[in-house]
């Protein structure tokens, strides 16, 4: 039985992260920034809120008789609660024997072009673990995109305008950026055993560097963008938000309605029509929460029982990246031309260079994970560089094709201009009569 390590991350993360905002709340009230304290408290206390009740809903104790946790989660302790909980369990199996086992069968990644199929007993205490673990999973997105991800770009706006970062904000905004790396880590590893369900994937330690990095360039220059924009331009951001927010919102929503099929019934037996439209709108605001900061990993597809669309789809990864990127450097562009004199001792042309070479470094990593760290690499029809090729082959190919159209039509051209000319340049010239000597003496 594997040691819950993600289960104690989720939770020292969540803690640490909380304290910190509190207290750096605190120090803007006695500073009298109220502004500042109150969207310090609602970007922490409202994702606490999110995590009690997506750990409510995984576990379903709201329809079981157990009062001490209901009142736990509603003091904001749910997750202290359910870590001790996580390990009373884990110390505890081992010591007996359990009566009731269930069979899981799992595929092993092909090997030699051949892949086996393996039985394994799962017990009571493997099952409760494995509950526990996707429950702080889940939760640990949410903190991380609907949490810290603003509470982030909140603290760095500040420090901008103050230009000063201080012992409990720069504090406050480590922990942040770590709770979004590991959330967006974690959407990356769910998304994978989720899209490849019967197959037993094992993620190597290299594989989560490569995403810690991925994730974390794309992440820090992400904010630092926004935040750059929001301090010259603060009416236009609301504009770039929304638009973000919307077109990712309702993306979803679009293809389901476009698809025509009926409204999903199975998501949990227990809600009415009523709550499942809740519970998917929820879904689809976290779904745009994630691709406002980073690339998902995960397309929600509202028709699918699992919600989640199982097939790679390469095209919307390269359209995402080229579309965030050109958004960026536009941004950038908007700051250099609008910047104010707050940034008189800051060389812009290098700052931009500097967070364009950032995000490209993402795309390097992210290119590099599913080229070798990938845990289903051997599942895939067409590695990362086999597609590269081929798009360099086809787009040489396109540019052969064209030069050869090009060359066709001037050969039409010439020959089209040969038969428009006049008759009587396309005449033989007369021979010329020269007259003998005789013909001269008799004239």
């Amino acid at each position: 039985m594997k040691f819950p390590a993600s289960v104690l991350a989720s939770v020292f993360l969540f803690v640490a992260e909380t304290t910190a905002a509190l207290y750096l709340s605190s120090t803007y009230r006695s500073g009298g920034d109220r502004m500042w304290q109150a969207l310090t408290l609602f970007f922490s206390l409202m994702p606490c809120a999110l995590v009690q009740l997506t750990l409510l809903f995984v576990h379903r104790d709201l329809s079981r008789d157990r009062p001490l946790v209901l009142l736990l989660h509603l003091l904001q302790l749910g997750p202290l609660f359910r870590c001790f909980e996580v390990f009373c369990i884990y110390c505890q199996s081992g010591h007996s024997e359990e009566p009731y086992v269930s069979i899981t069968k799992k595929r092993q990644m092909p090997k030699n072009g051949f892949s086996e199929e393996i039985e394994k007993e799962v017990g009571q205490a493997e099952g409760k673990l494995f509950t526990h673990r996707s429950a702080f999973s889940r939760a640990s997105v949410i903190q991380a995109f609907l949490g810290s991800a603003p509470q982030l770009t909140l603290q760095l706006y500040i420090s901008v305008l103050e230009q000063t970062i201080t012992v409990g904000r720069g504090f406050l905004m480590t922990l942040s950026l770590l709770s979004i790396v590991y959330g967006a880590l974690r959407c990356n590893i769910l998304a994978i055993k989720i899209k490849y369900d019967e197959y037993e994937v094992k993620v190597k330690p290299l594989a989560y560097v490569c995403i810690f990095f991925w994730r974390g360039f794309e992440i820090a220059t992400r904010v630092i963008v926004l935040v750059l924009f929001t301090s010259v331009l603060k009416t236009w951001v609301v504009m770039i938000v929304l638009i973000n927010f919307f077109s990712f919102f309702l993306y979803p929503w679009i293809i389901f309605w476009c698809s025509g099929s009926p409204f999903p019934e199975n998501i949990e037996k227990a809600l009415t029509r009523v709550g499942t439209t809740i519970v998917l709108c929820f879904l689809t605001l976290l779904y745009a929460g994630i691709n406002m900061f980073c690339w998902s990993a995960v397309q929600l597809k509202i028709d699918d029982p699992d919600l989640i669309s199982k097939s790679q789809n390469w095209y919307r990864l390269l359209v995402y990246y080229m579309l965030r990127f050109i958004e960026n450097a536009i941004l950038l562009l908007l700051w250099y031309l609008f910047k104010t004199d707050i940034y008189m001792y800051v060389c812009a042309p290098l700052l931009i260079l500097q967070l364009l070479v950032g995000y490209c470094t993402a795309i390097l990593f992210m290119l590099v994970f599913y080229q070798f760290f990938h845990p289903c690499k051997k599942l895939f029809s067409s590695s990362v560089s086999e597609s590269f090729q081929a798009f360099l082959k086809c787009s040489c190919w396109r540019r052969r094709q064209k030069s050869c159209e090009s060359l066709e039509e001037t050969d039409l051209r010439s020959s089209r201009k040969q038969e428009e000319m006049p008759s009587s340049s396309k005449r033989s010239p007369e021979p010329i009569h020269i007259f003998s000597a005789e013909e001269l003496c008799s004239a």
